[in-house]
């Protein structure tokens, strides 16, 4: 009796073959989950080293790119002048609100510059709220620096406008 050594050799290979085609969606995630809206349903997840890019006539979708989400805090912080500075709402869209606890009239101003360094305004703060127009900015981050009459910084904030 003799073995016919082709069948298993043909196996080996068709299964060599097939194991190379085929492809799997593979990763090593965080963290996930779906997100539901009026647009429709989206599955993401947090911790994809691997991403792909996707286009079609509805737009683009970039699958597993990490994309930056910043954390800061913006709040009340005791200065040498025994004030509180509060900015808000930040992020914003058009107008901030500066806010002074303990006002006493102290000489103070306030620079608004961009991410290079230029000052784009300046005005005096002359109330415990004062509001500072940023309406025709573009959206962009911001630093607000509070300074006393002679120039001296007392506090900075970093803003976004969105």
């Amino acid at each position: 009796m003799t073995k016919n050594k082709s069948i298993p050799i043909l196996l080996l290979t068709a299964g060599v073959l097939w194991a190379g085609l085929t492809q799997a969606q593979e990763s090593a995630n965080a963290s996930g989950g779906d997100a539901t809206g009026s647009g429709g349903t989206v599955a993401y997840s947090v911790g994809q080293v691997l991403y792909t890019s996707n286009t079609g006539s509805g737009g683009t979708v970039d699958q597993g790119v990490q994309h930056a989400y910043e954390i800061f805090t913006v709040g009340i912080k005791k200065t040498e002048l025994n004030i509180s500075l509060t900015v808000f709402p930040n992020p914003t869209t058009e107008n901030l609100t500066l806010q002074i606890s303990d006002y006493t009239n102290e000489k103070l101003s306030y620079q608004l510059f961009d991410m290079q360094g230029k000052q784009l305004s300046k005005g005096q703060i002359v109330a415990q709220q004062t509001q500072i127009n940023i309406n025709g900015l573009p959206s962009a981050t911001y630093f607000i620096h509070v300074v006393n009459q002679e120039d001296k910084k007392v506090q900075s904030f970093k803003i976004i406008k969105n």
